[in-house]
């Protein structure tokens, strides 16, 4: 029996095809001169001899899910990333996480030289101390002038005076208190810390470093959830709305599609691309996505469970689009009623003409004839049947 499956030689399927029916074709003849039998009896000898085809030409329709919708194409970033930086001047005296490394929320990252800010606190806490001893001493003393003041013992003047120098007393320990917690909060400054539980990105500085306010010192970000940064054709802007489902692929992994849902729609197109601006939010369990990989998909804006055929089953080279469907052990070719495309899978929907489960040419098997009898072969690696 010939087959359509490619030899190790690397002829084509559409050669095999051909041969088959050469060969076929001669062999009925000289059959008939051999034998001497009727020409019509060779015929249908030559008609009956079923063509096998390979399990990679055929294609079966499925009863499945398809989507349909504007094409997007863009870049992926952490949705939560920070660039810490330093909120104090000095020496970086220690350093605490290296790139990929992965830290908690609040985890030290790194510290700077405290000495001077370190004094600075402790001075306040002092002075904190004494504001307050003065205040509750000022306090007692205004209360026992209240006492006597009812009880005639002293004049309202210096009821008055004690009760002001209770007030002032206060009006010290408040600033007192004011000039610690500054001093407390410069302290902390000296210490790094993550914002968030992340992954380090990036370290800037090392140990002995000087750095001042503002500088850069590390990057720190969130990986459980991604944002794809993509664009939209205008004049498909119909089709795009917040809450929107995306499937997209990255190069990275190869025949993997990743979800996601839009979160922000641009409200103006780029007058130079004609391009809309949307921005999806993409969960990223396994942290498998990173930043900066480049993204290509769809947005899914119509979807159905309908009956679903892959792009390379259609023929679409006459008006009409049509499948070469295999039914009761011969070729016939069908025409269709073509719905949703989704390319980005490579699949349509069929709206008519086919059924679940009906067997599909494609490729170079397309080629033969209608009427002609074939046999799908099993897959290679199929077990065999015996009978």
């Amino acid at each position: 029996m010939i087959s359509t499956t490619r030899s190790g030689r690397g002829a084509r399927p559409s050669t095999y095809i051909l041969t088959a029916l050469a060969l076929t074709s001669l062999g009925a003849l000289a059959a008939c001169s051999k034998s001497g039998a009727a020409p019509d009896t060779a015929a249908a000898a030559a008609a009956a001899a079923a063509m096998t085809v390979g399990s990679e030409n055929i294609a079966v329709v499925t009863m499945d899910s398809i989507q349909s919708g504007p094409a997007i194409s863009g870049s992926l970033q952490p949705e939560r990333q920070a660039t810490i930086r330093a909120e104090a001047s000095g020496t970086v005296t220690q350093t605490f996480a290296e790139a990929g490394q992965r830290v908690g929320a609040g985890a030290v990252l790194a510290r700077i030289e405290t000495t001077g800010i370190a004094d600075q606190a402790i001075a306040a806490r002092a002075n904190v101390t004494s504001a307050r001893v003065a205040y509750e001493t000022a306090q007692r003393n205004a209360e026992r002038a209240n006492r006597l003041l009812a009880a005639g013992a002293i004049a309202e003047r210096d009821a008055e005076t004690a009760r002001s120098q209770a007030q002032a007393a206060q009006a010290q320990l408040s600033a007192a208190e004011a000039q610690s917690a500054n001093a407390q909060r410069l302290l902390g400054n000296t210490t790094v810390r993550a914002p968030f539980a992340g992954i380090v990105g990036a370290r800037s500085v090392s140990t002995g470093d000087v750095v001042s306010v503002g500088s850069a010192m590390f990057t720190v970000v969130d990986p459980s959830s991604m944002q794809l940064q993509a664009s939209v054709p205008a004049d498909q802007l119909s089709q795009v709305r917040v809450g929107a489902p995306v499937r997209f692929t990255v190069s990275g992994y190869p025949g993997r599609a990743f979800n996601g849902r839009i979160t922000r729609v641009a409200p103006v197109a780029d007058p130079t691309t004609k391009q809309v601006q949307i921005i999806a939010s993409v969960p990223n369990a396994g942290n498998a996505l990173v930043g900066g990989l480049f993204a290509e998909g769809r947005v899914a804006s119509e979807g159905r469970t309908a009956l679903v055929a892959p792009n390379l089953a259609i023929d679409q080279r006459s008006t009409t689009p049509a499948v070469v469907r295999v039914k009761n052990g011969k070729v016939e070719r069908v025409n269709v009623e073509l719905g949703l495309r989704d390319d980005a899978r490579e699949r349509v929907e069929i709206r008519a003409g086919v059924q679940a489960g009906d067997t599909l040419l494609i490729g170079a098997a397309q080629g033969i004839s209608a009427g002609t009898p074939v046999r799908v072969a099993a897959p290679v690696d199929a077990p065999r049947v015996t009978r």
